[in-house]
C-alpha cells in the first residue's frame, strides 16, 4: 500500500500494477481506492481467499492461480525421472490459470 501511495503522490501515472501475490494487490488495490483512481488493472498471484474475495468485490482485477497440486505432482515425477534414471524435462512447467470476476465462483470453491 505504501509504494502504491508514494507513487501516485509523486504524480506516476499508473496503468496497471503487477504485484507478487494477492496480499501486495489488495494493498496497491486499497492505496488506488483512496486515491480516487478507478481504471487502473491490479493483478495477484496464489489465489488465496482473501485475493478471491477481492476479485469478487471488484478491488483486485485477476489473480494468478498458483496450482499447489498440479506443482508437487510435477516436482514429483520430475524428482522419480531423476532417481530412475529416466530421461525428463529440463523445465516442467505448471500451467497457470488466470483467475477473473467471471471465474473467480470455481476458485472460492475449491477452498472450501
Amino acid at each position: 500500500m505504501d509504494l502504491t501511495s508514494n507513487w501516485l503522490l509523486a504524480g506516476k501515472e499508473l496503468n496497471a500494477i503487477f504485484a507478487n501475490n494477492d496480499e501486495m494487490a489488495i494493498g496497491a488495490a486499497m492505496a488506488l481506492r483512496q486515491a480516487g483512481k478507478k481504471d487502473v488493472l491490479v493483478t495477484g498471484v496464489d489465489g488465496t481467499p482473501d485475493g478471491l474475495a477481492a476479485i469478487k468485490r471488484g478491488l483486485v482485477t485477476v489473480s494468478v492461480f498458483q496450482d499447489a497440486k498440479g506443482q508437487a505432482e510435477g516436482a514429483l515425477d520430475a524428482a522419480l525421472k531423476m532417481i530412475n534414471k529416466t530421461p525428463g524435462e529440463q523445465n516442467v512447467l505448471i500451467p497457470f490459470r488466470l483467475i477473473t470476476p467471471e471465474n473467480v465462483a470455481e476458485f472460492q470453491a475449491m477452498t472450501k
